[in-house]
């Protein structure tokens, strides 16, 4: 190759590399894959290295960084970057909107909707298409020049794109630098196996990554970019803020697809719901939406507050993280006898509940956290399900605060308390323990097992204190007048619970196995157990060679289903329960086995809500034709079929794995149904 073809080769190898990035990280749609993406940088950085003058600084090989600061440049923004105006409730909203309206004098001002994301704001300078500078927001008016560090964010385009064939010119964007959870989640885990620092969220690992002096950090980091806006001193932008998103995205610039156009107040309110609902299937955090009024005209016209504009306002979503002094370490035990710490916490209120206790896991974890009794610590109700312990805020110890170490003897029967070796919990070694047989109990009556509607807490608690019930069996010996002496019940009530027990009998093979309570065999376990093995019996008698044999089966789990079975007071429940009637029986799938089922080898997963059946009913179908019901989606999927409000995480981990996504038209006529 001679240097002239060099030039051109390397220009050509450019061109396709930055057409690769707009598709991954503008698009979401990649055209190669990671290994043919990486062939083309190779051979671009073969040529640059035999002809060094044939490098420009925006060919993709120079994302890796420069030489180590010893401190940070400041940059005067062209127009101040005014932070927004939070709102936080619907009648707020609507109070901008018809601020809005008014001031402009007509009824139609439509808003463009966008997700606030919990990331880093950044501004971006381009000229004549080529990246010149980038700043962090600072104090409004004047920001840190982190240009070097932005120029290894892969989503920021060095040189930008034709776009519709219009030279962008004099161009500054504004912009979200972020990290998306899963990546955030594997870089605390680097950071943590390496001994190095871990961040508390999201957010501050982008900042702290874009605020590296040695660009080099910053370049080893997953950091991504929404872009925002065009901000008023560029040469020219189009007269809409809806425009101006699309003709970022035109120009390579990555933009949410999440953003929306919405006419009025009473649809910024309902978008702003569902994305309340829908963020934690995003891939990224956000804290609320932001709507701004869509015309630019109108944005001069409204003007600015003291702080900030009048044509934009952050509605925020409730609150989901924050701090709370701990009261008291106790342990609690499980139906399995796992001995578990949990923290009483001072009462506080995150996501509209009130959280007074969190689990600290394991005695690990509070020695990896150094979590004590008395410390100040960071909360989040992620997914607005269970609260737990980000960090401990260790700015905030008086030096009053008490280690705490897990107890030897079980807290509720005095059994000695053990951790086998290689396992992170501690379990109670005695299997009469009252707190084991009522989370036992409950988990035997839940909806997922056999269905005891009214088998709640406080029914469970008088039952083994009053030595009713010593195992699930004895529910099925209970009288109405045991259980018309409870609290809180009569004879109506308590014959209810009776016909709920009774009714219980019916309960099908996968779902007997699933209340058992067998360790690391959750419900799509006791489906294939059953189809496999056909009755309690067959499965009783199974070697541990033969269970290894079952799909999905280890040698983890097959060793806790044979020592379930292999101990005396198990064997005795279950005669037990079979002199009660229930000892179900299941068809064995032997068609899935030999291969003849219609589905059989394949591995199907399910997301969203169907209308002419339940997932339940979708998953059962699916094993019944002898195919495997994931929860989840890997490179072993066959398909995934998608139904109305789909999760997030399956939708993308589909996408990567370029899994079949099969709608609900499809899938019935895949397994012949109309």
């Amino acid at each position: 190759m001679t240097k002239s073809e060099a030039a051109a080769r390397a220009e050509a190898l450019r061109r396709e590399i930055e057409h690769h990035n707009y598709h991954y990280y503008v698009e979401d749609a990649p055209e190669v894959s990671d290994a043919e993406y990486d062939v083309l940088m190779r051979e671009l950085r073969a040529i640059e290295a035999r002809w060094p003058d044939l490098v420009t600084p925006e060919s993709p090989t120079q994302r890796v960084g420069g030489q180590p600061r010893e401190g940070f440049a400041t940059i005067r923004h062209e127009v101040p970057m005014r932070s927004l105006l939070s709102i936080f409730g619907e009648d707020e909203i609507r109070r901008f909107y018809e601020t809005c309206r008014d001031e402009l004098g007509r009824n139609d001002v439509p808003l463009v909707a966008e997700p606030k994301y919990d990331g880093c704001s950044i501004e971006l300078v381009y000229e004549g298409g080529r990246l010149t500078s980038a700043a962090t927001r600072g104090d409004g008016e004047t920001g840190e020049d982190v240009t070097a560090n932005v120029r290894t964010i892969h989503g920021v385009p060095l040189r930008l794109r034709a776009g519709d064939g219009r030279s962008p010119g004099h161009l500054v964007v504004r912009g979200e630098v972020l990290m998306f959870k899963k990546e955030f989640e594997a870089f605390n885990r680097r950071a943590e196996g390496q001994g190095e620092k871990t961040f508390a969220n999201p957010r501050n690992a982008a900042a702290g990554s874009l605020r590296q002096l040695d660009p080099k950090m910053t370049a080893a980091r997953p950091l991504r970019i929404f872009a925002w806006e065009i901000a008023a001193s560029s040469a020219s932008r189009p007269p809409t803020q809806w425009e101006c998103l699309e003709a970022m995205k035109a120009w390579g610039l990555p933009t949410c697809p999440e953003s929306h156009r919405v006419k009025n107040a009473e649809e910024a309110i309902r978008w702003h719901h569902e994305m309340e609902k829908r963020r934690d299937d995003l891939a990224y955090e956000i804290d609320g939406c932001v709507f701004k009024v869509d015309r630019l005209a109108d944005h001069e016209r409204l003007g600015m507050r003291s702080a900030n504009p009048r044509w934009a306002v952050a509605y925020k979503f409730t609150p989901r993280q924050k701090t709370a002094k701990i009261v008291s370490i106790d342990p609690s035990v499980g139906r399995t006898g796992a001995v578990t710490p949990v923290a009483t916490l001072e009462p506080v209120e995150i996501g509209g509940v009130t959280v007074t206790h969190v689990s600290l896991h394991n005695q690990d974890e509070i020695d990896r956290k150094d979590v004590r009794v008395g410390d100040t610590v960071l909360l989040e109700r992620a997914g607005d399900v269970i609260p737990h312990v980000v960090q401990v805020i260790t700015e905030k110890r008086t030096g009053h605060e008490k280690r705490w170490r897990l107890p030897d003897k079980c807290p509720v029967c005095g059994g000695e308390v053990v951790k086998p070796e290689g396992e992170a919990i501690a379990r109670c070694t005695n299997f009469s323990c009252p707190a084991q047989l009522k989370e036992s109990l409950k988990h035997w009556g839940s909806k997922q097992a056999v269905d005891i509607d009214g088998l709640g807490d406080k029914i469970v608690d008088q039952l083994v204190d009053r030595g009713l019930v010593k195992d699930v069996a004895d529910l099925y010996d209970l009288s109405l007048e045991h259980v018309a002496e409870l609290e809180r019940m009569g004879e109506k009530s308590a014959a209810n619970l009776l016909d709920e027990i009774a009714g219980s009998k019916q309960a099908s093979l996968p779902r007997v196995i699933l209340g058992l309570g067998i360790r690391d065999v959750g419900r799509a376990m006791a489906e294939t157990l059953a189809g496999e093995f056909g009755s309690l019996d067959a499965l009783a008698e199974a070697a541990e060679e033969r269970l290894r044999e079952v799909p999905d089966v280890g040698p983890v789990v097959a060793e806790s289903i044979r020592a379930w079975f292999m101990s005396k007071q198990n064997r005795r429940l279950l005669e037990k329960l079979k002199r009660h009637g229930i000892d179900p029986k299941a068809e064995r799938r032997q068609a899935a086995a030999a291969g003849a089922g219609p589905l059989a080898g394949k591995t199907i997963c399910v997301t969203g809500e169907l209308a002419s059946m339940s997932r339940d009913e979708a998953e059962g179908l699916i094993r019944e034709l002898g195919g495997k019901a994931a929860s989840g989606v890997s490179k072993k999927t066959d398909f995934v079929v998608v139904g109305a409000s789909p999760g997030g995480t399956k939708m993308r981990a589909a996408e990567k794995c370029g899994t079949k996504m099969l709608d609900e038209a499809a899938f019935l006529k895949l397994v012949g149904k109309k």
